[in-house]
């Protein structure tokens, strides 16, 4: 060292640290890349994209070089700064204390703060070049690396403390791809946007919450006088028409609409070829996740379903457009049976039908009522109440006043729902 000059001393200051913002900023970069973009590179070949995937399988001996890379660089910064101090100044303490605290400042900001500032903010383009000199490095550095690793696992696993060394293979949750397609609002449109959050959502959505009760199915009675049979079929609205026997609850199939005209060229209409063109019903168990029955009527080629529960019991109706409604909202054309579900007041109010699905209300007039469990409003209000309200009974369910205006065989028929009103600031005295 005494054969080199001040200049050349200063020379490999700045160069050790310049290596020591390198790792620095290696390691920032190497933990923020995003590994959604990461994947993508991969998929389109970039070498770059591989090697730092390759260095993430093994972030134990990743973090140990750059750790160790770095500690050597600083302790070398100190040598070659303490070796500056002496030849300017001597055996002088305060220089030495003075040296050494600059040292550490200039380490701190131009070594730490500042590339990692820089390689938080623009991780890939840090990583990806970085990649290349990292990889020889790791390799020069592994039996020292491996040693200290080694030390580490047996210290964690005798906190018993589990470790995921492998960063290149994370599993995206369900609330994290959320977040994805939230955080794209500047590059989606929100119609789309929203009908994406509705397709993740349909994992957790299971065909209960959608189906058309069974109080609500219009359904044919092949038991019934031929003047009520045509009446009927004339005036469906409907494409696909369960049939059912004795009661409500025992279907017999499925008629297609368009079998009808055939069947009806007779002066009278002929039952026995009315059962011959029933369509086998499709029957659909309770708590069937709504992203599977749209691939089962996808695979069975089916439109319909019937919801049953363990015991056989029939539940409700399910569509492909109450599913495909679930995603991109409403499409198809509704039946007069099943709209007035809801009529706003002059006051602000909403009157609702008590069979008025949950879901329906919070995604048309914008609510926030629970749905874990009760999926109607009529079952909100009983769960609520946990008894059989009366005409004017008035309650408050998830911060919305709500009024029984209308009872009818143990079953809320009609009630009034208000608007929360926004709190206002009380005066302070």
């Amino acid at each position: 060292m005494d054969d080199l000059s001040l200049s050349t001393l200063f020379g490999i200051l700045l160069i050790l640290l310049l290596c020591s913002a390198f790792f620095s900023g290696s390691e920032t970069s190497m933990m923020a890349i995003n590994r959604y973009r990461l994947n993508s590179l991969i998929r389109k070949g970039n070498r770059s994209a591989k090697l730092v995937n390759k260095l993430l399988s093994k972030v134990d001996k990743l973090l140990g070089s750059i750790l160790l890379g770095n500690t050597l660089i600083n302790v070398g910064a100190a040598a070659v700064t303490n070796i500056i101090i002496l030849r300017l100044f001597g055996q002088d303490d305060l220089a030495i204390l003075l040296g050494t605290l600059i040292l550490t400042f200039a380490l701190v900001v131009f070594s730490e703060i500042m590339p990692k500032i820089i390689a938080a903010s623009y991780p890939e383009r840090i990583a990806l070049p970085a990649s290349y000199l990292l990889t020889p490095i790791i390799t020069l550095f592994q039996p020292v690396v491996a040693v200290a690793g080694g030390m580490v696992k047996i210290l964690l696993w005798m906190m018993r403390i589990k470790i995921e060394t492998d960063q290149s293979k994370q599993k995206m949750t369900l609330e994290e791809l959320r977040g994805l397609v939230l955080d794209a609002e500047h590059f989606l449109p929100r119609k789309h946007q929203k009908m994406l959050l509705n397709l993740v959502d349909l994992e957790r959505i299971t065909v209960n919450d959608v189906m058309v009760t069974r109080s609500q199915i219009e359904a044919l009675d092949i038991q019934a006088k031929q003047d009520a049979l045509l009446q009927q079929l004339i005036t469906c609205h409907h494409t696909l028409l369960p049939v059912y026997a004795d009661t409500p609850s025992n279907i017999i199939g499925i008629l297609h609409i368009k079998r009808v005209p055939a069947l009806m060229q007779e002066a009278v209409l002929d039952i026995t070829q009315l059962r011959e063109a029933l369509i086998e019903p499709y029957f659909i168990p309770s708590g069937t996740p709504l992203l599977q029955q749209l691939q089962q009527f996808q695979e069975r080629h089916s439109r319909l379903g019937l919801v049953v529960d363990e015991y056989g019991e029939l539940l409700g109706l399910v569509t492909l457009e109450n599913i495909l409604e679930e995603i991109v909202g409403e499409f198809t054309t509704q039946s007069p049976a099943q709209t007035g579900k809801f009529m706003r007041q002059d006051d602000g109010s909403v009157l609702l039908e008590g069979s008025s699905s949950l879901r329906e209300l919070n995604r048309k007039l914008g609510l926030h009522l629970p749905l874990e469990s009760a999926k109607t409003l009529n079952g909100l209000i009983l769960e609520h109440l946990e008894d059989i309200p009366e005409t004017g009974t008035s309650l408050k369910i998830a911060g919305y006043p709500i009024e029984i205006i209308q009872t009818q065989d143990r079953i809320v028929k009609v009630a009034r729902l208000f608007p929360i009103q926004p709190q206002k600031p009380s005066n302070e005295q």
